[in-house]
């Protein structure tokens, strides 16, 4: 294991680059409470440290754990939760069987910043804006967590509490992300900038190809993305008539707990939901090869 100390303007820091999660962990234990901090992409990070909002003295890196893979096993894909969002960008299987996926990915940040930044990162962050955790949540993605003791796996809408906070426990680190099949879906948000903007609003809709049923998350409000089960309900099953989408949208509408702050007004926002569910439905049931 890798130990770097570095002088900085607002504190010294002791940077560890661990070959294994096992020295990842016992790197993590040996620092004092609320002083170590976790590297993935670090795009965050390396913010909050130069704001002063972490009082992080040790930083323990994960770049060298075998961590950065993208699998597909049939119609399940598990995404190393070190791997650069470029790399599930370029990746044409995410592009042609989990459309909202690489449309989720595509809309975070610019290009460098996809090369920086790993799902990991972002689910362990777990910022209301988040583009990625609508689209997993659309997915019935699962989080998978390494301890000492083993592995455990949580649902992210049950791993995902609020801003910031996780169910992930002293001693744990997130492995990997699996998404369980293949599925038509689609990611919409709204935003004043097209790039390096936070999003108004974001949309994500799956269809599922076991149950042929709708899956229909919202983020980009506080104080964390959510699923709405209703909204899918009235989806039915398969491709729906235009007053069931509608429908959706009035039910997401009266849902969402929106809010008003500099970016955009409640009414705004609620008027903007059903149009980008409208379109993100649209947009799955789009052919693409290698879908269903």
């Amino acid at each position: 294991m890798d130990r770097l100390r570095v002088i900085g303007p607002v504190a010294e820091l002791e940077i560890f680059t661990p070959g294994t999660p096992e020295e990842a962990l016992a790197a993590i234990r040996a620092a004092p409470e609320g002083e170590v901090a976790v590297l993935a992409g670090g795009t965050d990070l390396l913010a909050d440290l130069e704001e002063e909002r972490s009082r992080a003295r040790r930083i323990v890196s994960l770049r060298r754990l075998p961590w950065r893979t993208l699998d597909w096993t049939g119609p399940s894909l598990s995404i190393g939760s070190t791997l650069p969002l470029r790399a599930l960008e370029l990746d044409p299987g995410v592009r042609s069987r989990l459309p909202g996926l690489y449309e989720a990915v595509h809309a975070v940040g610019s290009v460098p910043l996809r090369h920086r930044a790993t799902l990991g990162g972002n689910l362990a962050r777990s910022a209301p804006a988040s583009d990625l955790i609508p689209v997993l949540l659309a997915l019935d993605a699962e989080v998978e967590l390494f301890a000492a003791a083993g592995v455990r796996r949580l649902s992210v809408d049950r791993f995902v509490r609020a801003s910031r906070v996780t169910a992930i426990a002293p001693g744990e680190l997130i492995r990997s992300i699996r998404i369980p099949e293949a599925r038509p879906s689609a990611f919409r948000w709204q935003r004043v900038r097209l790039a390096n903007d936070i999003s108004q609003l974001a949309v994500a809709v799956a269809l599922s190809p076991s149950d042929r049923r709708w899956r229909v998350a919202v983020g980009g409000i506080p104080p964390r993305a959510i699923r709405l089960a209703e909204a899918a309900t009235a989806l039915g099953t398969g491709a729906p008539a235009e007053a069931a989408v509608r429908r959706a949208g009035e039910i997401a509408a009266r849902a969402v707990p929106l809010v008003a702050d500099r970016r955009a007004s409640e009414e705004y926002r609620r008027r903007l939901i059903g149009t980008l569910l409208a379109r993100a439905v649209a947009s799955a049931l789009l052919p693409r090869e290698g879908v269903g």
